[in-house]
């Protein structure tokens, strides 16, 4: 009876103790076309991250974002400021060729959140395959203007939903 009890209760607090974290991946969106080796963004790129703030800028709205994460680049930085401007959140600038320290402090810091991550051509690939556990094809990735929603459960398989803005 006691072993009953105790397994009951132990359920009981793995169950409440389950959480899940959404990320949410982008690249940083169109540059300006020059010889410099990090352009600022175009007139488009302006524009999507005009979007991104939209979509992501509504700090009283359900599902609101906690955090905005945003690797070493000119265009990640611009990609977020018109959103952490708008949030009133500072983004947190991460090393580009750190995916796995990058996704660790996410989940982490962030657990049962949800967190946008502006990384770069390079490293989305990388921070998808730690967050899921699989091998992502980088041409899977290269697009301009998808995003990338990876639902991390503290148990069981992560799941990405990829979508178009």
């Amino acid at each position: 009876m006691l072993a009953g009890v105790v397994a009951i209760l132990a359920a009981v607090v793995v169950y409440r103790s389950a959480t899940t974290t959404l990320v949410v991946l982008v690249r940083p969106v169109e540059k300006d076309v020059g010889t410099i080796n990090d352009p600022p963004l175009s007139d488009e790129g302006e524009q999507r991250a005009q979007r991104l703030a939209n979509m992501f800028g509504d700090k009283g709205a359900v599902g609101r974002l906690d955090a905005i994460y945003v690797s070493q680049s000119r265009r990640g930085e611009q990609t977020a400021t018109p959103l952490a401007d708008r949030l009133g959140k500072p983004a947190v600038v991460l090393p580009a060729d750190d995916a796995k320290g990058t996704v660790s402090r996410v989940l982490r810091e962030h657990e049962g959140g949800t967190v946008l991550v502006i990384g770069t051509s390079e490293n989305i690939p990388q921070l998808l395959s730690a967050l899921t556990r699989q091998t992502i094809d980088p041409a899977a990735t290269d697009e301009v203007g998808t995003l990338f929603v990876v639902s991390v459960p503290t148990f069981g398989d992560s799941k990405v939903l990829r979508l178009k803005y």
